[in-house]
């Protein structure tokens, strides 16, 4: 039997967020963020930053250009696309894959955390579990690895779908 995929198609609007507390940022930050990654502080990037800061946390590239674009018309896709490529590499935001749907980014959190995601309506639910945490270490030790980092996410019906 085939695991169904996320069912989070083009457009949905809002599917519902259960997040940890995130610290603000602000201007300030975001010059800094982009400064250290070598870069020209620019009103594209500025932009690109603050829409990931406000609204939901767990955005595609596409929602960012959208939630940008009317304000400034000037910012292709493909320079949301690389910019957020980029802040992903430099470990400023996290991407999360959901099956074969497209990435989803958030800012990183200053605390590590993973998430459940609803296959059917798409909701994220952000959590944190040391046990599991511990597991992961032990499992990295066994096998000889020595843990940089990692992405958990968990699939299901949230108690709406089931």
């Amino acid at each position: 039997m085939k695991t169904p995929q996320p069912d989070l198609i083009r457009g949905q609007q809002n599917p519902q967020e259960e997040l940890i507390k995130r610290e603000p940022l602000g201007p300030a930050e975001y010059k800094n963020i982009i400064r250290d990654m070598g870069l020209k502080v620019t009103q594209q990037r500025m932009a690109i930053l603050a829409s990931l800061a406000k609204g939901r946390q767990h955005v595609t590239a596409q929602e960012v250009y959208e939630g940008i674009h009317e304000e400034h018309p000037e910012i292709g896709f493909a320079t949301v696309y690389r910019f957020l490529r980029r802040l992903s590499e430099s470990g400023y935001v996290t991407e999360l894959r959901m099956g074969g749907m497209p990435a989803r980014y958030e800012l990183t959190p200053k605390h590590h955390h993973d998430h459940l995601t609803c296959i059917s309506c798409g909701k994220i639910v952000e959590f944190e579990n040391q046990d599991i945490e511990r597991l992961q270490e032990s499992v990295s030790r066994e096998n000889g690895f020595k843990l940089t980092h990692h992405v958990l996410e968990l699939y299901g019906y949230c108690s709406d779908c089931q």
